[in-house]
């Protein structure tokens, strides 16, 4: 039949339009902001600094080594270097950032300073309610404001967040010191080694041995 196609078109349409009112899953759409749909794990806005233990600045992983700031294409990353050092997490004294400042009205969210970290010290927020009336105070987010703990990490990122921390430990583990070998072990005594067997030369080998009965006899 002519139009046929058409019209099994038109009424897969209708039959769509009606459904997005009747049913409860073609209903895509909610009443934002009173209504809310949970962020998906895989969703990224702008970078945070993630930070270990209770304390932003104590436990903050970064380290002012300033690659991010160096690859971040809009440049919308300022970072001061820190002219003493602080224990990190684990005690090492590292430097850290005196400043940390994120320009997130020029941030493009490309994630490249999350790649290039070698500390993962920088992660990508799922945030996306900013607004402000003044750019340099509200849109230029400094290291405390950026700051955010390994807890939240977990819960926006789980699984990238469990990932992170099994290769943190492992690193961790492996630059450990080792522990030093007990003292027993060391004043332990030496084996005995077997006597060594006595050397043969071309004069003993010929030599008759002593009380040998078939010597004698010739003899």
């Amino acid at each position: 039949m002519v139009g046929s196609g058409i019209l099994k078109g038109l009424a897969e349409t209708a039959r769509n339009f009606v459904g997005s009112y009747a049913s409860e899953e073609r209903m895509t759409t909610v009443e934002y902001p009173e209504e809310k749909l949970p962020r998906i794990e895989a969703s990224r806005n702008f970078p945070f600094l993630v930070f270990d233990g209770d304390d932003w600045h104590a436990g903050m992983r970064c380290v002012s080594c300033q690659i991010c700031e160096k690859e971040c294409p809009p440049k919308c990353i300022y970072i001061e270097k820190s002219t003493d050092k602080k224990p990190d997490a684990v005690g090492k004294l590292q430097n850290y950032p005196a400043r940390f400042d994120i320009d997130i009205s020029v941030c493009m969210s490309c994630q490249i300073c999350v790649e290039v970290c070698p500390f993962d010290a920088i992660k990508m927020d799922n945030a996306f309610e900013y607004f402000a009336t003044d750019r340099f105070g509200d849109l230029v987010l400094d290291k405390q404001k950026l700051s955010r703990s390994n807890e939240y990490y977990h819960q926006i990122h789980p699984t990238e967040a469990a990932n992170v921390d099994a290769e943190l430990a492992a690193a961790r583990a492996k630059a450990a010191p080792k522990p030093a070998a007990p003292a027993a072990a060391a004043a332990a005594p030496a084996v005995a080694k077997p006597a060594a067997a006595p050397e043969v030369t071309a004069s003993t080998a010929n030599k008759p041995a002593a009380n040998d009965p078939a010597k004698e006899s010739n003899g």
